[in-house]
């Protein structure tokens, strides 16, 4: 078990090894029995984390506070609106400063071009770890939880499909940061990994080339879709959900309309039963109900979007334990 993680800024979703990953799973399955039982870890006593946030947040924050309570410490929410970022706190800035106040610094920023760099230029100045909530090329938390969900759900991931598909929304340009850190961290756990998109929302190619190295290199497979129904045959875990056009187009009316045009992209009943029949239904959520996926689908005995969503607590409990010691 790799366990030499003290420090360690966790960006991108590669920036942990294999056995890393492995070593946070280990420790957040750990924790999340130690929460059912009501065993107290206090693993990060007096120990502060600065929540820096970009976008808005539902399961991030909530996941973030609780969990480091949990821990013993404090999460401070940082509205990036109430700063002085606006006004000129550059990124160097904020790492120097926060990184002085704080043990550690999370920040969750998905502006299309942006976002990573910035993350990036605050770890380049902090003396204490930075984690990303999100930004807009990873999520690497996110997918975290759902390879815990994964493997209590199906087991050992290796040989199981799992379809990583567009699925049509019309509230805003989502980020193309989940499918891109899926199709990242589940080649290398030695999955037959699906992507699946209309030709208009492609991903970056150097994170397409990352995953099909990675299918070489750790026994599983990747392969590129373009057609909704074939992308279900047959999976073990079907993940459908929408991102922005944005390799495509910059300009939201113009990303509305082509979107459009696959309004019948939605994950229904007939889709769930061209899958395996024991085949679940994951999503990070928010979801735009009965446009992206049917309240029969994310309400019903395949979906496991409540457990995935809890597994956010306790994989970023694990990372932060591990880094913010």
């Amino acid at each position: 078990m790799q366990t030499d993680l003290r420090g360690r800024d966790f960006i991108g979703d590669m920036d942990f090894s294999k056995e890393e990953i492995e070593t946070v799973l280990d420790v957040a399955l750990k924790l999340k029995r130690d929460r059912a039982l009501g065993i107290p870890h206090p693993l990060l006593r007096d120990k502060t984390l600065a929540m820096l946030f970009f976008f808005t947040s539902t399961r991030t924050r909530s996941s973030f506070e609780a969990g480091m309570a949990q821990l013993g410490g404090h999460a401070a929410f940082v509205d990036s609106t109430t700063t002085q970022i606006s006004h000129g706190d550059t990124a160097k800035e904020i790492g120097e400063i926060f990184g002085r106040y704080y043990d550690g610094i999370a920040i969750r920023q998905c502006d299309w071009g942006v976002g990573n760099g910035y993350i990036n230029g605050v770890a380049d100045a902090s003396r204490v770890p930075v984690l990303n909530m999100q930004c807009d090329i990873y999520h690497p938390f996110q997918i975290l939880a759902d390879l815990m969900t994964i493997i209590e759900k199906v087991g050992d991931p290796r040989g199981k499909t799992i379809n990583v598909s567009w699925a049509y929304a019309s509230s805003y340009q989502k980020p193309i940061s989940v499918p891109q850190s899926l199709i990242l961290q589940m080649t290398r756990f030695g999955m037959n990994v699906r992507l699946t998109h209309p030709p208009e929302y492609k991903l970056m190619p150097d994170i397409v080339q990352q995953a099909k190295d990675n299918a070489v290199r750790f026994g599983g497979s990747f392969e590129m879709l373009d057609d909704f129904d074939a992308g279900f045959k047959d999976a073990d875990i079907v993940y459908p959900k929408s991102w922005g056009a944005l390799l495509t187009t910059s300009n939201d009316e113009e990303s509305a309309r082509i979107g459009r045009q696959y309004t019948d992209w939605i994950a229904d009943e007939r889709r769930m039963a061209l899958a395996k029949p024991d085949a679940i239904y994951m999503h990070c959520l928010p979801a735009d109900r009965n446009i992206e996926v049917t309240d029969g689908v994310i309400e019903g005995p395949q979906s496991v979007v409540y457990d995935e969503a809890e597994n956010r607590l306790h994989a970023q409990k694990a990372v932060m334990a591990l880094t913010m010691r």
